[in-house]
């Protein structure tokens, strides 16, 4: 062979080494990372994945490549997505954004690790048979958001004590909306409040629903966690403020993005532990030797400058309760 051919076989072979050397995940591991929500929306909480990661010595683009699918909302597109990643031959997939991922992902490998992040019972969601030692392929971290929607509605009634009535917002597309739902109605009955439930599909129904919360006798609001709502936490948290009514959110984008109180787990810390989680079976751990673990961090996040913009007065008693105060 001359030389100059040499030369232009061993730099073709260069151009495509990379690659070949991430689908056999000889060199650098790939993760695949299967959520059901926005990139943009939920960056810092990937920044927090990857924390985790490079917290254990895998850093993302030197020693770990990583295989974003983002289903945008639309829960149908999951399925195929996690084929994709299994057919790439992933050495683990992260799945986050609800309950929704972590199923689609068991359901299609019983093989490649599965780390979870997700805010529901992971036993109830039949993903595990036990907490302390989750069996097969899969475990995770549980930050049980989906089930503090009564807690949030008890913080809503001393932020607006004289309302009687509350508007719910839900995603009826979430597998774990019926359970979330079951626990609000039960602490409105032994509080005496009546909740009256708007359902919201997309973006674009999320506005329609405002509209109807608008002319609806109710006097406060109550937001349901879901991964579109997190993917349109600004728009809600907008639109919270234009009815001119007190509303509550699951986590504290919406109210570093001007929702009056949010209150959940440090779902970043969480997404952290799930990257942590992830670099330990990279390492060679069995997901089976790896707890499920639950959140020891919970928030009460307030905005005292969309309170002002209400004219509502925030008793100094529910601020000295609030881990953080934005003004």
């Amino acid at each position: 062979m001359l030389r100059r051919e040499f030369l232009g076989v061993l730099a073709g072979a260069a151009a495509v080494w990379p690659l070949a050397v991430g689908a056999q995940n000889t060199a650098i591991p790939v993760v695949g990372f299967l959520h059901s929500g926005t990139a943009e929306p939920y960056a810092k909480r990937v920044a927090a994945f990857r924390q985790g990661l490079s917290e254990a010595g895998f850093v993302e683009g030197k020693s770990v490549a990583v295989e974003y699918r983002w289903a945008d909302g639309n829960y149908a597109r999951l399925p195929e997505m996690a084929r994709d990643l299994v057919r790439r031959n992933v050495a683990v997939i992260f799945t986050g954004g609800g309950v929704a991922s972590a199923p689609i992902a068991k359901a299609a490998t019983d093989k490649i690790p599965i780390v979870f992040a997700s805010g529901n019972d992971p036993i109830a969601d039949g993903l595990v048979k036990s907490m302390a030692r989750p069996e097969g392929n899969i475990t995770g971290v549980s930050f049980l958001t989906q089930m503090l929607g009564a807690k949030r509605l008890g913080f809503l009634n001393l932020l607006a004590p004289s309302v009687t009535d509350v508007a719910v917002v839900v995603n009826p597309n979430n597998p774990s909306v019926k359970t979330g739902l079951d626990e609000i109605q039960a602490a409105a009955r032994s509080s005496k409040r009546t909740v009256h439930i708007f359902e919201a599909r997309t973006a674009h129904e999320i506005d329609l629903v405002f509209d109807a919360i608008s002319r609806q006798r109710v006097g406060a609001i109550l937001i349901h966690s879901d991964p579109l709502f997190t993917s349109s936490h600004a728009q809600l948290a907008t639109l919270g403020t234009r009815t001119s009514k007190p509303a509550i959110y699951p986590a504290r984008e919406y109210a570093e993005a001007g929702g009056l109180v949010s209150y959940g787990a440090d779902i970043r810390d969480e997404y952290r532990k799930a990257g942590s989680y992830v670099a330990r079976l990279l390492h060679g751990a069995r997901p089976a030797d790896l707890p499920i673990t639950q959140p020891t961090k919970f928030e009460l996040i307030i905005n005292l400058k969309t309170a002002k913009e209400l004219g509502l007065s925030i008793p100094d008693s529910i601020q000295l309760l609030a881990d953080e105060v934005i003004e």
